[in-house]
């Protein structure tokens, strides 16, 4: 009997104009121009678009981009991914606006990262949409396009099948996250980890945020242990408040201490932790739903399924028929990472 045949790479393109930061045309290649099937990873079709594929892409730093397809292949593209800028106000040309809003206006996902966010603004996408860029940049984005509804502190922002990222690293999480949605979040952990990065961030870019220097503070390291034992017991039934008399500190001192250092509260971290922990198992191993919901800490598959729903918007059983691996064992490990 014939084997099945492979599924088609995903497709995304790379949009390249004069004035593109090299930094995050690198982020996309390295996230998807590197073969990584023989680790389980998808396989992904990643080509550099521009209005004339036959004249290389000036970069900061003496680096050319060669491109090797016409802005017509955004027509085939299952993803569209837009580099931040060096200068955040350089325009694009107007044949690369024009082939994004046909892009959107087909449905396909469009994404920018950084500075990239003014690119779609230009090009009409964000009106009245939400939107993020670099914390330095939420003003001027705000001034120059006011129909944009900027959001100040987030990593990254969604809305419809437009996305944006915050500064630099932000753009790693967000092609990380996208990776997440299609393929699910072992594929994303196996890119994570040949890149040597996290698989995901909790928290804002509210932590990034220059303001005048405090103390240094002498919980950080309580902090990182808290956190770490967390992550080694997620299946027992602890608390914040649990987490805060570990670090030896009260409850609401323990929860500022914990959002100055991640940019997120206990609780939301906890619970982005064993929705993480869910997904893998979910991914992994073929347990029962109940023991799922145990070993991920949340006690019980309803409290499990809410919280899919809420942050995954799918339930467990949705999720393990779209993102199991094929190879499931219940004898696979329940920690989180």
């Amino acid at each position: 009997m014939a084997a099945p045949a492979a599924p088609a790479p995903h497709r995304i393109a790379l949009v390249a104009f004069p004035g593109v930061r090299a930094f995050d045309v690198s982020v996309i290649t390295e996230v998807w121009g590197t073969d990584r099937t023989d680790r389980g990873a998808p396989a992904f079709e990643l080509r550099r678009v521009a209005a004339d594929p036959g004249t290389p892409v000036p970069m900061r730093g003496g680096l050319d981009l060669r491109p090797d397809r016409a802005l017509g292949w955004l027509d085939r593209a299952d993803l569209v991914v837009v580099p931040g800028l060096d200068d955040h106000l350089t325009p694009a040309p107007e044949p690369v606006l024009a082939a994004l809003r046909r892009a959107h206006a087909r449905g396909t996902t469009v994404a920018a990262l950084c500075a990239g966010a003014f690119t779609l603004a230009q090009a009409g996408l964000l009106d009245g949409r939400r939107a993020i860029t670099h914390w330095r940049l939420t003003d001027l984005l705000r001034r120059r396009h006011p129909g944009v509804t900027v959001v100040p502190d987030a990593l990254f922002i969604e809305d419809g099948t437009l996305w944006t990222s915050a500064g630099t690293a932000a753009g790693i999480d967000l092609c990380l996250h996208l990776v997440r949605l299609s393929h699910g979040a072992e594929a994303a952990a196996v890119i994570a980890r040949s890149m040597v990065t996290a698989p995901f961030r909790t928290g804002t870019q509210a932590q990034f945020i220059e303001h005048p220097t405090p103390r240094a503070d002498r919980d950080a390291d309580a902090l990182a242990a808290v956190r770490e034992h967390a992550l080694r017991h997620l299946g027992e039934p602890f608390t914040v408040a649990d987490l805060a008399a570990r670090a030896g500190m009260s409850p609401r001192s323990f929860a500022r201490h914990f959002a100055a250092a991640t940019g997120t509260t206990p609780l939301r971290w906890l619970l982005d932790q064993r929705v993480a922990a869910a997904q893998k198992l979910l991914e992994r191993t073929d347990l029962p739903m109940p023991e799922v919901a145990r070993r991920a800490g949340f006690g019980s598959e309803v409290t499990m399924r809410q919280h899919f729903a809420a942050r995954l918007a799918t339930s467990p059983r949705a999720y393990r028929a779209a993102f199991t691996t094929g190879s499931a064992t219940g004898s696979s490990s329940p920690s989180a990472r």
